[in-house]
């Protein structure tokens, strides 16, 4: 079939959205795809996130794509503006409501609605692929009495007002996570700015220097051939060799050791007894300290770890009874987990809805954290328990691409559709729960878990190498084609056409050595006869 007659619906303009369409011009050649964004511009999380000091806690160099690297970024961690432009750089206000496959027409019926005028639209697509964020839904603790009581200025960080203007105001953070831990150091550089941190579970944070790069640095990426690869390379080499590493009881206890003695060399003495949590580290997500626990020793900067009782409409009243006024309240209180619920909904086979298998396998579940059974041609980016410690860029990349040689027979009509069976989905799901059960993952309470103390469906718990290894390219006996006569000819023909080059390749060898061996043996012989 033509490339007109086969469609792809994205859903989500973010990086993995992004990605995904980058891919499909280049690596492809596709163009007749739609991507679906509710929000006003590209990028996602950087889109949304914009508060003071909000960067990557990755190195940039690596915290963008392998196939558009960028010479000229002015620091090693970007901040947010710089990576957003970027992403602006590669790249309709219209959401995503439903799609249902038709298994009779082989694709998808879609529903869409724009988000200024409201109007919806009903279109299909052949291939569906699920970009969708995990940090976009800013999370507000209605649990806290008394959230919509306050009368002054309060706002998620996720959300920050861009007129916003903090000078001589009282300013309560409630949450001192990565958000948290970013902007403080920022609102604090003002002395007239009284910033109260709030903090009811301490964390783990690890050094990460923000490191400038100079002129020269920038010059010489951009035009000394391989050297923005090799940069990129020991990078990727420093996060990924450490995992592969056996960790006894022994070296995670010293890890542990040295974790809380940076944090305790680099806070005043009067935090110490409340600074070192209680959770492994990695149980809960690490924070890059970029400026935060020096910014602790300023005279306009205090942490509260009384707890908060209620919000009023001129403060904040803590559990020991104690009233302090603000007039600023911030929520640095993350995000709603989007893997937890899936929001679209997408019906496949025999009625299957996404969300409902995820609620039949008692929380997010997919293969290989990409294909989801009895939903043809529909595939996740980021979903479940595809979270590495290493760059969310890399593993999108890594699904990217093997998205791209699932739907490429799709696209050119050499089959109709590839569902992922059950069966070898609940295979590779008991391995990684298995695993992830003797895990850090399982000894606290997390927003990785399906209401915080159940299902592990965030982390991926084996180095990020094992996800490629695993994702380099498709097993195909795993899925079920539909339409796949012409595909599964030219598979056996390439195949036979492999192995005659490979035997080809053997005859040419053998009769190589068969000949050598006889050179060899002359020469020996006549070297004899010489001496002789």
């Amino acid at each position: 079939m033509s490339e007109i007659q086969r469609r792809v619906a994205i859903i989500g303009a973010g990086v993995a959205g992004l990605t995904q369409a980058i891919a499909l011009k280049t690596k492809l050649g596709f163009h007749n795809f739609t991507i679906f964004e509710k929000g006003s511009e590209v990028g996602g999380v950087w889109r949304a996130n914009t508060y003071p000091g909000c960067s990557s806690d990755l190195d940039t160099h690596w915290y963008s794509l392998s196939t558009d690297l960028y010479p000229y970024w002015n620091k090693s961690h970007g901040l947010q503006p710089e990576i957003q432009a970027y992403w602006i750089e590669l790249s309709k206000n219209i959401v995503l409501l439903s799609a249902e496959w038709d298994d009779a027409k082989q694709q998808y019926t879609i529903v869409a609605e724009d988000i200024l005028s409201g109007k919806r639209t009903t279109s299909v697509a052949h291939v569906i692929i699920s970009a969708l964020g995990i940090l976009e839904a800013p999370n507000l603790p209605y649990e806290i009495p008394g959230v919509r009581k306050f009368q002054g200025t309060a706002f998620h960080s996720a959300q920050w007002p861009g007129s916003i203007d903090l000078r001589n105001k009282r300013v309560a953070v409630i949450g001192n996570a990565s958000s948290g831990a970013q902007f403080v150091p920022s609102i604090s550089e003002d002395p007239s700015v009284e910033v109260v941190n709030f903090i009811r579970t301490p964390t783990w944070f690890m050094t990460v220097p923000h490191i400038p790069f100079s002129d020269i640095a920038k010059w010489m990426f951009a035009n000394i051939p391989l050297l923005m690869r090799l940069h990129r390379a020991w990078i990727m080499f420093r996060f990924v060799a450490p995992l592969h590493l056996p960790m006894g009881d022994t070296a995670l206890q010293k890890q542990r050791n040295a974790m809380a003695k940076y944090i305790l060399d680099n806070t005043p003495d009067r935090y110490h007894s409340h600074m070192i949590p209680d959770h492994p580290p990695g149980c809960k997500r690490t924070v890059a300290d970029s400026g935060f626990l020096q910014s602790l020793y300023r005279s306009n900067v205090t942490l509260n770890f009384d707890g908060i009782a209620e919000i009023v409409e001129n403060g904040i009243i803590t559990k020991t009874g104690k009233m302090l006024p603000f007039d600023v309240i911030v929520y640095a209180t993350g995000f709603n987990g989007k893997q937890e619920r899936y929001p679209v909904h997408v019906r496949g086979l025999n009625g299957t809805t996404v969300q409902g298998y995820y609620d039949a396998q008692g929380g997010p579940t997919a293969y290989i954290g990409t294909a989801v059974p009895d939903t043809p041609n529909f595939y996740l980016i980021n979903g479940p328990n595809t979270g590495t410690r290493t760059s969310a860029i890399f593993i999108a990349e890594v699904q990217v691409a093997y998205i791209l040689k699932l739907i490429e027979p799709v696209l050119t009509g050499s089959a109709s559709s590839f569902t992922i069976k059950a069966a070898s989905t609940d295979i590779y799901n008991a391995k990684l729960q298995e695993q992830l059960s003797r895990s850090v993952h399982v000894h606290c309470y997390s927003s990785a878990r399906t209401n915080g103390t159940d299902k592990v469906y965030y982390p991926f718990p084996w180095p990020a190498s094992v996800f490629w290894w695993f994702l380099r390219r498709p097993n195909w006996d795993h899925y079920i084609a539909v339409g796949g006569e012409k595909w599964i000819w030219a598979r056996r023909i390439k195949a036979v056409k492999k192995f005659l080059k490979c035997s080809a390749g053997l005859m040419l060898l053998w009769s190589y050595i068969g000949l050598r061996s006889k050179f060899d043996m002359t020469w020996w012989q006549a070297t004899i006869i010489n001496r002789g």
